[in-house]
């Protein structure tokens, strides 16, 4: 069985040839949290790892500083966010996902129930179960829909890889290592070290 098809979920009222929607999302009664990528269910893991929630507790507070004095907003999971494709409206959007950090900078797209469109920068922390999504389905829907900014945080590697946006295609920015000092190119004054974020683990 594929890492994809693994992530699927096995509920027999989720079938597998229907195209699911934000309004069925809102309907799903389940005991644990999925996403829906181009109208396909993903379970999501029972829990991140603390090595993951660590690093997404730094991320989260840097951000959190930087923007603290900015009209953009931070957002960490678990936090909807609906990216609509071919003018699909909310409730006929197919796909809704849950980034680990995400910035907000045009406030009319958080709703109370989340996020509707696309956010300026995505930060997703690879974990075993994920990472196959990560770098593959959730890189191809951020890129169609307009996300500006990606990163992708390797945990075991102490790497973060930098992509960002020209003329519709994600073009690679730069991968940097624990040693580095990161810098975004949408908000160029977003600079630190990522010493103390990306920590070795024995």
């Amino acid at each position: 069985m594929s890492d994809q098809e693994s992530n699927i979920t096995k509920e027999p009222f989720l079938l597998y040839d229907k195209k699911w929607t934000y309004a069925d999302y809102l309907q799903f009664d389940l005991d644990y949290m999925v996403e829906l990528i181009q109208g396909r269910v993903y379970k999501m893991t029972p829990a991140p790892s603390s090595w993951h929630q660590e690093i997404s507790m730094e991320l989260s507070l840097i951000l959190g500083n930087f923007f603290s004095d900015n009209p953009c907003k931070v957002f960490h999971a678990p936090f909807d966010v609906i990216l609509p494709i071919n003018n699909e409206n909310k409730q006929t959007s197919t796909t809704v996902v849950q980034p680990d950090l995400c910035v907000i900078c045009d406030l009319v797209k958080i709703e109370k129930t989340g996020c509707f469109g696309p956010p300026d920068l995505l930060i997703e922390i690879l974990s075993p179960s994920t990472s196959k999504k990560d770098l593959n389905q959730k890189y191809e829907i951020y890129e169609t829909t307009g996300v500006k900014e990606y990163w992708i945080v390797y945990p075991m590697e102490r790497i973060v890889t930098v992509y960002v946006l020209q003329e519709g295609k994600y073009s690679h920015h730069q991968s940097y290592t624990h040693e580095d000092e990161i810098c975004s190119v949408l908000f160029p004054e977003l600079k630190f070290a990522l010493s103390n974020v990306l920590v070795e683990r024995k």
